[in-house]
């Protein structure tokens, strides 16, 4: 084990950053450089610590963590799901809390309920084909879509969506509906499993700085 190496974590990008930055504080495991807002700087550094923080694209952290660009990653469950990444999932932040769900107008919970064949617009291709062939066996037709899959049901493109659900406002606000939940999320702490072997002592710390925070 190298004690001057330093440890990386890549971070989701938007409030999950922020409030991961906030749980870290608390542990005392901060980075001044990051509270500039104006700052050009990709990556952040603290000297003192030996840390590093990288900003990247929630899909993208699973894939820095796997390849060992990041020693540690923090994103949602869903991210970790659809990416499929080989990393140790290994704390649940309980923040970021929402549901992946299948969605839809009232009339397609008939169609979910006699397993018939439809369409699913989805962002998460991989998380609705687990769930409608593995835990349903049901055969669906899954649409990859990068915009508001709530467009799916209502011009026609689809029999239903799956999506995450945070308040429901959107669904309510277009005329669907929860109609089946496939499994709660939150933000999770992954770390690459070279970095968890090699740098063990330090990351173990971290974690459990972490934990004993969010049990307080």
């Amino acid at each position: 084990m190298d004690d001057n190496k330093y440890i990386v974590f890549a971070l989701a990008k938007g409030r999950l950053a922020g409030q991961a930055m906030e749980l870290l504080e608390k542990t005392g495991i901060t980075c001044d450089e990051m509270k500039d807002k104006d700052t050009r700087k990709l990556v952040f550094v603290n000297e003192e610590l030996k840390l590093k923080f990288f900003l990247a694209k929630a899909t993208d952290v699973p894939t820095y963590v796997e390849l060992g660009a990041a020693d540690i990653g923090i994103v949602g469950l869903d991210t970790i799901l659809e990416e499929n990444r080989r990393v140790y999932e290994v704390l649940d932040l309980k923040m970021g809390k929402c549901r992946m769900c299948v969605c839809g107008p009232e009339s397609a919970g008939e169609l979910l309920k006699h397993r018939e064949r439809i369409r699913v617009a989805t962002k998460y291709p991989v998380i609705a084909k687990d769930y409608f062939f593995n835990t349903k066996h049901q055969t669906v037709d899954i649409i990859k879509l990068n915009g508001s899959v709530e467009l799916g049901p209502i011009v026609g493109l689809s029999d239903c969506i799956v999506d995450i659900v945070e308040t429901g406002s959107t669904l309510r606000e277009n005329g669907l509906k929860v109609l089946e939940e496939i499994r709660d999320l939150s933000a999770r702490v992954i770390v690459n499993q070279v970095s968890m072997r090699m740098q063990n002592k330090r990351i173990t710390e971290i974690i459990d700085k972490m934990k004993a925070e969010i049990d307080q």
